[in-house]
């Protein structure tokens, strides 16, 4: 992935390519024939020339930027890269409120508009107090038994609550042509096991705590303070019991077929079948279980535990789940500990931005196709093809001139680079939303729309794959690449400064833009991406002797990524990391290459004394400008696949030869790594 979105399941990248990409930009948002940033694409001011580029790449690049950056107190990071979603976030406001004021004649458009009111109508909401979310609270109240638990659990994916097992429905990674079911581990309310395990978190363990009771006090729950003592005490066990994220990254471990006796064993205690049948999936006899030896542990806790504590427990995952959209008391509550407490926001977002972001989970590609109408033309997919095939051809010449692959594994290795998927912009179909929408029930429009995604997902189990869906909106700044496609998407939002910049040095963007796109088809070979072959197929392509040079590559660069140190006494781990980290160096290699391949023989043309080689590194540095509160990066720095932006420049630039050169990087400069020390993988 080339930026973290937490939501995503697949992987993010950026591009640039031989050919530029033209994007749209509105006329009120700058001119297209001055670059956004600088004179030619790269902003000179922001750089920091007391630091020495082999100390700290970063710093030289940014660090006047990050001197005066202030973070804006609604959020808790802020960069190059959020204030592109700032401009898709204030796009989308503009389309909401004229929908809302004046809908389009379709009954998407209508549903748009309605959903917005609802969500802004907060007189009302206050009025209703906590009567919308009374019918889910009385079925928990009325449950006799444990079995009626599980059932409550397997209901919660069509509406609000929380289980303690994960389902869902995905293409099958060793049958990609065909849907099955996945299960795995889930249960926990703060972000990872280490934040009930390790006394690194003990005060946010407390407050977490103090969190529960306060939503069970809103919710007049009996015993609230008995309760949360109770809840935190039955999840720390689910986190005993919990893999790791690190061993939950292993494609091939997380990969455990079950039929429906196997899992009603595998997790005793719990009611396999209410469970299932509550979901909508009761005639399903063939699970494919992730964390398969964590789910006994995680059943174990379930079945040792209290009525009434597993009770109080779904009771306030149904209010924790559905505060954004109940009075003011509960959504200060969960901002209170959720934003500030975790990631140190200090102030509640105001609400319009709040309901863009639930208009985007709710009827995402339905405002997307309206996003792409206004600011993505046909013509930049075009141009962005251009780019892909560009940095595609890079990456095959890279592949036929590895010394350490063997004929065998790269006849295998070309073959999927060829069989790529390419995805730009926008979705060939856009989904059709058919659910009621009303102006007046938002706690009602968000239960219906997730009975609606989960139906969708359940009925179509039996049909074939459908390869032209998309995982991201238009409107979403990011990209990904999914291994069971074997695709690589990017969505409009992204395609725009600092990225990309029609009016820049194209050195400027093949260092944004290109090693995104770079970084995206690295994915595919990365220490996960790598198991699957060009159907998307989990199977084993490498020979053992390929394999294990691969190995003694990614195990350097991991160890190089964990000796960094964001925060006093926490590293990053090199580990979790490994995939993202893979494609960044792949990204900026392929970027640099194709660079070069674009000059057609000519020499780069030097600007303000900056070589091209310096151009395309400074690109790259650029798009990592921002920094983030130290509790966000604490979080990141347990939770994330993705390094830090600081690592995300660093750690990439001293394993590229050119760098050394570009910058007169030498022995003594802390970023200094030994030729024969560096990792050299694509």
């Amino acid at each position: 992935m080339f930026k973290s979105d937490r939501r995503s399941i697949l992987a993010l990248a950026l591009c640039a390519g031989a050919a530029i990409l033209q994007p749209a930009i509105a006329a009120d948002e700058g001119s297209t024939a001055t670059p956004h940033y600088g004179v030619w694409g790269f902003d000179l001011g922001g750089e920091d020339k007391s630091v020495k580029p082999g100390d700290d790449f970063f710093r030289y690049a940014n660090g006047t930027y990050l001197k005066t950056l202030v973070i804006p107190s609604d959020r808790t990071r802020y960069g190059n890269f959020d204030a592109l979603t700032v401009l898709s976030e204030n796009r989308l406001h503009a389309i909401l409120d004229e929908e809302a004021a004046h809908p389009g004649p379709s009954a998407t458009d209508k549903k748009i508009a309605a959903f917005y009111k609802a969500y802004m109508d907060e007189a009302r909401i206050e009025k209703l107090g906590l009567t919308p979310a009374q019918a889910d609270l009385a079925k928990i109240k009325a449950a006799k038994t444990k079995s009626d638990i599980a059932a409550l659990m397997g209901a919660s994916e069509k509406g609000y609550g929380g289980s303690i097992v994960y389902v869902g429905v995905r293409a099958d990674a060793k049958d990609p042509d065909h849907y099955t079911v996945y299960m795995g581990q889930s249960g926990l309310g703060l972000p990872d096991r280490d934040y009930y395990l390790k006394p690194d978190f003990a005060e946010k363990k407390a407050k977490y705590q103090a969190y529960i009771e306060k939503l069970l006090t809103l919710a007049h729950w009996p015993k609230a303070a008995e309760q949360a003592k109770a809840i935190v005490a039955f999840e720390t066990q689910i986190a005993e019991g919990s893999w790791t994220r690190v061993e939950r990254r292993d494609r091939d471990k997380t990969y455990n077929p079950m039929t429906r006796a196997e899992l009603a064993k595998a997790l005793p205690g719990f009611d396999v079948d209410r469970y299932l049948a509550a979901a909508d999936l009761g005639a399903v006899d063939r699970v494919v279980v992730s964390e398969n030896t964590a789910l006994p542990k995680i059943a174990s806790a379930f079945a040792a535990t209290p009525l009434s504590t597993l009770k109080a427990w779904a009771a306030f995952k149904v209010l924790d789940d559905a505060a954004p959209v109940l009075p003011a008391r509960f959504v200060q509550a969960r901002f209170e500990f959720r934003n500030k407490t975790l990631a140190g926001q200090p102030e509640l977002q105001v609400r319009w931005k709040r309901a863009v972001s639930a208009e985007n989970r709710v009827l995402g590609e339905a405002v997307g196709e309206i996003y792409v109408a206004r600011y993505f033309p046909p013509e930049s997919k075009a141009k962005m093809d251009a780019l892909v095939g560009n940095i595609k051809d890079v990456f095959r010449t890279r592949i036929e001139g590895l010394t350490w692959m063997s004929p065998e594994t790269k006849k295998q290795a070309l073959a999927k680079l060829a069989a790529f998927t390419v995805k730009i912009g926008y979705p060939v179909k856009w989904k059709n939303y058919d659910f009621k929408v009303s102006p007046t029930d938002l706690y009602g429009d968000m239960e219906r729309s997730a009975a609606f995604e989960w139906a969708y997902d359940v009925n179509r189990l039996h049909d074939p794959v459908d390869r032209t869906e998309w995982g991201m909106t238009p409107q979403t700044v990011n990209a990904y690449y999914n291994s069971t496609m074997n695709e690589i998407v990017f969505p409009a939002a992204i395609l725009q400064p600092p990225f990309f910049d029609p009016s820049a040095d194209p050195a400027i963007n093949y260092g944004g833009i290109g090693g995104v796109i770079g970084h995206e088809m690295s994915h595919g070979f990365d220490d996960q991406g790598r198991k699957s072959d060009g159907t998307g197929r989990l199977r084993d392509w490498w020979t053992a002797e390929d394999a294990a040079k691969f190995k003694v590559q990614a195990t350097k660069l991991g160890a190089q990524y964990s000796a960094f140190e964001p925060l006093p006494g926490m590293h990053v781990n090199g580990q979790l990391t490994m995939g993202e980290n893979i494609g960044d160096m792949g990204g900026i290699n392929f970027a640099l290459d194709a660079y070069h391949h674009s000059l057609g023989g000519k020499p780069a043309p030097v600007i303000d004394g900056l070589t091209g080689d310096q151009r395309v590194f400074l690109g790259w540095a650029q798009v990592w400008r921002g920094k983030e509160r130290d509790d966000a990066l604490r979080q990141q720095l347990v939770t994330d696949p993705h390094s830090p932006e600081e690592e995300r420049v660093n750690a990439v630039v001293r394993n590229v030869d050119a760098w050394y050169a570009a910058f007169d990087v030498k022995p003594g400069d802390k970023l200094y790594v030994a030729p024969e020390d560096r990792v050299r993988i694509w």
